[in-house]
């Protein structure tokens, strides 16, 4: 398969942006609503959607993955969509209005429920929730108070990407990427090795740590107190003398790996399936300090134009064919796992290959807050993790 929707980035505005919109606060605050919607009427004729590239897909790019295609012949209602590259970008667009959906990230989720750009969903009006995983039903980065913000849409890992030439045995640890040192093939890492480019990898550094320096008691790399953050940061501050680039765009670093000479990253099963299937030498792996990851929401907007048309898609993205076709698209694990079977794209062993029983082993992105979660909160909220991040890259 091959995708050449290319991210878009929003620079450093968009960063200095997000410091309005990831105001820290205690915990998740939920806002005043008069509850969810209680019934589905006529669709609008349309629903927009804020989503990651190749989330929503019309078969424009491989006609072999088209879920939009048939829903809009159903339903009447044409879908729209607006590729965002980062969650804070996600966040930023809509605070802006006038989008219907988003497939937010737990670093993005738990800020719309805070700042009220989302509305409860009324999950009976989901007929299709009884097929959603058990593992996400409830998760915390879209259920608050026992109200359901969203309906789950997919799942992964951010895994270590690594090239098969360079390391005839699979590197066990994330050390490759944040310390310097000789690789197997004799060279030096520096300059051949990539970190993710948004403050959220900030708990990258703060996972590695839990395993290399045990004295710091992180337990949760989301809820770092002032000495746990700042060990974070002099880390990335001395991974900084080693990275080639920090990635941000999916293609990019494909690209890096094929032609300059990147060789060790994070990166998302996504870049490894389409690597690999174009013939490189590369390969992925769970590090023993365990990994970061991802799961995505389908979140609606507290004012969405077309709620209903957005209520039919809510229904229709839990089809087991469109997430079987998207988990083999991009990479991911369905939120309903009666996709993982009979699904000719995905295959029986996809969801096996693409990580479903390492759920366990993942810390999915989350919001940091100055709640620790363990009655504390001396914790280092997110709009500090952005402008800490910014200064790491920037070399301060």
């Amino acid at each position: 398969m091959n995708i050449r929707r290319s991210f878009q980035w929003i620079a450093a505005g968009l960063l200095v942006l997000s410091l309005a919109l990831s105001a820290c606060t205690p915990a998740v605050q939920v806002p005043v609503t008069g509850g969810p919607r209680q019934s589905i009427g006529d669709g609008e004729g349309e629903v927009s959607i804020v989503a990651w590239a190749g989330y929503i897909e019309r078969g424009e790019t491989d006609p072999n993955y088209d879920w939009v295609t048939g829903f809009e012949t159903d339903t009447g209602c044409k879908v729209s969509v607006k590729v965002a590259a980062t969650s804070d970008e996600m966040v930023a667009l809509m605070n802006e209005g006038g989008f219907d959906l988003v497939t937010a990230s737990g670093d993005a989720s738990n800020r719309l429920i805070s700042g009220g750009k989302v509305q409860e969903i009324n999950i009976s009006l989901i007929p299709s929730w009884g097929k959603v995983d058990e593992r996400l039903q409830n998760a915390p980065w879209h259920t608050v108070n026992g109200k359901h913000y969203g309906v789950p849409y997919q799942w992964g890992p951010n895994v270590l990407m690594y090239n098969t030439d360079v390391f005839p045995e699979p590197p066990t640890s994330w050390n490759v990427v944040f310390e310097e040192q000789n690789l197997p093939d004799g060279q030096s890492n520096k300059g051949r090795v990539q970190a993710y480019d948004g403050p959220i990898y900030i708990a990258d550094a703060a996972l590695y740590l839990m395993n290399k320096q045990p004295e710091l008691g992180i337990k949760n790399p989301y809820a770092l107190n002032r000495e746990q953050f700042d060990a974070a940061l002099n880390l990335l501050r001395q991974q900084r003398q080693i990275i080639g680039r920090y990635w941000h765009d999916a293609f990019i670093q494909m690209d890096d790996f094929t032609n300059e000479g990147v060789v060790a990253s994070s990166s998302w099963p996504f870049q490894v399936n389409l690597l690999e299937a174009d013939g490189k030498p590369i390969s992925s792996v769970f590090p023993v300090e365990g990994t970061t990851g991802w799961a995505d929401t389908t979140m609606l907007h507290v004012d969405a134009p077309h709620p209903n048309c957005a209520y039919k898609w809510l229904e229709h993205s839990l089809n087991p064919k469109l997430q079987g076709d998207l988990a083999a698209w991009f990479g991911s694990v369905p939120a309903a796992p009666e996709a993982c079977t009979g699904n000719a794209l995905l295959g029986d062993q996809g969801c096996a290959t693409n990580g479903f029983d390492n759920f366990e082993k993942i810390w999915f992105w989350r919001t940091p807050t100055t709640d620790c979660g363990d009655g504390k909160l001396d914790c280092v909220p997110y709009h500090e993790w952005v402008t800490a991040y910014i200064a790491v890259i920037g070399g301060r």
